[in-house]
């Protein structure tokens, strides 16, 4: 078999179960193309995209003025490594930290590379300026979290699946109930070692949960009261998916544009990936203030693709892209009208037990048990009708398309939704 050789889904399929880790149960659909909103599987068959690989793809597939960034600068120069510097990182980096409204950055390439960089400058940060005695400190996180897979991640994951038979795990982490301000300071008032709460401002994977009103700014108060950094991991909900520039905006009126005036919450350490590579090439990155991010040092940390002149090229591109298209503003219009649109339809079938979210992340609780297969055969169905969507915990399915996406065609996807719904 060569490499231009074209495969039916079948072949591809067979290949990937032969040949790689099974570390993924994907839904039997074996893409090739992608361009905004659509994707189209190697026999031709058209999709619209309802997932945006977790939120990366908030720009839509394939977008040219991302693509032409990666393009124009891997003929250039692709990677130095830190050793040296290069002519598009302080770039980026500049350009981003206007952007988010920080005074530095540290880059690296993944989601779960950025949560583990915050995590320790949190606790390099509370050893020298808060001064808790070395190896002490501890780092508040929620209950039903995803914050990625590495060892230390899993280390206060529920998630069994990503902890079973990965042990010893790392110490040093308070587990609190999501959404419950009254956890989160019992927490605080009772150990002077907890450098660092971090959280999500709505939970993605544990199935699209959106906290009550004002908790994210009632959590930064406890943490500036007992001296303990925030930490947002917005990862997926980051970079206008939710309605807002960020999800810790809150409702401050900056739905088309990056924030003008004071938003609900600034994070005193902002973790972002996904969508800052416009699905192109990936970017993560961690943002703070001098008086936080000026504990690490040569040799702390580091990374040798993190920073490299590709992924500053691309990012730039695709936060243009957010602020130019006015990405935000649309997923906020059409997030109104696909809740709006679906509560109303599950309140006449009881296969719909509920709808929730925020933007453009959104998602539906099947009336099932996390151990049925209910939400997996309609996901197959979805897909049989043009529409790609994945269950998370069973009984729920993210619905999540690219930011790009139209009134008219999320009018159209919400007919699919609802026949194929209805069907069952």
């Amino acid at each position: 078999m060569t490499v231009l050789e074209q495969l039916t889904s079948q072949q591809a399929i067979e290949l990937e179960n032969k040949y790689g880790a099974h570390n993924y149960h994907p839904l039997p659909v074996v893409l090739s193309k992608g361009e905004g909103v659509y994707v189209w599987d190697v026999e031709g068959k058209k999709y619209y995209d309802f997932l945006s690989a977790y939120s990366a793809v908030n720009q839509g597939h394939c977008h040219p003025k991302i693509v032409n960034a990666l393009v124009q600068q891997a003929q250039t120069l692709t990677l130095t490594s830190r050793a040296f510097y290069n002519d598009m990182l302080g770039k980026y980096e500049q350009f981003a930290c206007n952007f988010f409204g920080f005074d530095k950055l540290l880059p690296m390439n993944t989601g779960a590379e950025a949560v583990e960089t915050a995590l320790k400058i949190a606790r390099k940060w509370a050893y020298e300026i808060k001064g808790i005695d070395e190896n002490e400190a501890e780092i508040v996180v929620c209950e039903n979290n995803f914050h990625g897979r590495t060892t230390t991640i899993i280390s206060f994951s529920n998630d069994e699946n990503a902890r079973k038979n990965f042990g010893p795990f790392t110490k040093g982490f308070v587990k609190i109930e999501y959404d419950n301000i009254q956890a989160l300071e019992n927490a605080l008032q009772n150990n002077r070692n907890i450098a660092a709460f971090l959280v999500e401002p709505i939970q993605g994977e544990a199935g699209v949960y959106v906290p009550s009103e004002g908790y994210l700014s009632a959590a930064k108060k406890l943490c500036e009261k007992y001296n303990v950094l925030f930490i947002a991991d917005e990862v997926q909900t980051g970079i206008a998916r939710t309605g807002r520039l960020l999800a810790t905006c809150g409702n401050c009126s900056c739905a088309d544009k990056n924030c003008s005036g004071t938003p609900e919450v600034k994070p005193d350490i902002l973790i972002l990936g996904k969508a800052l590579s416009g699905g192109a090439y990936p970017v993560s990155a961690v943002f703070a203030d001098n008086h936080i991010m000026n504990v690490i040092k040569p040799g702390n940390h580091g990374s040798t693709f993190g920073g490299n002149p590709i992924a500053a090229a691309v990012a730039m591109a695709a936060l243009e892209v957010i602020r130019d298209e006015h990405l935000a503003e649309n997923a906020d219009k059409l997030g109104r009208i696909f809740r709006e649109e679906l509560s109303a339809f599950a309140e006449n079938n009881d296969l719909v037990k509920l709808i929730r979210g925020k933007g453009l992340l959104n998602a539906i609780v099947i009336n099932d048990t996390e151990e049925s297969e209910t939400a997996w055969n309609i996901c197959l169905k979805l897909r049989d009708n043009g529409l790609l969507a994945k269950p998370t915990h069973g009984n729920i399915i993210r619905f999540a398309p690219p930011l790009v996406m139209t009134e008219i065609q999320l009018r159209e996807c919400i007919d699919i939704i609802k026949t194929t719904i209805a069907s069952f």
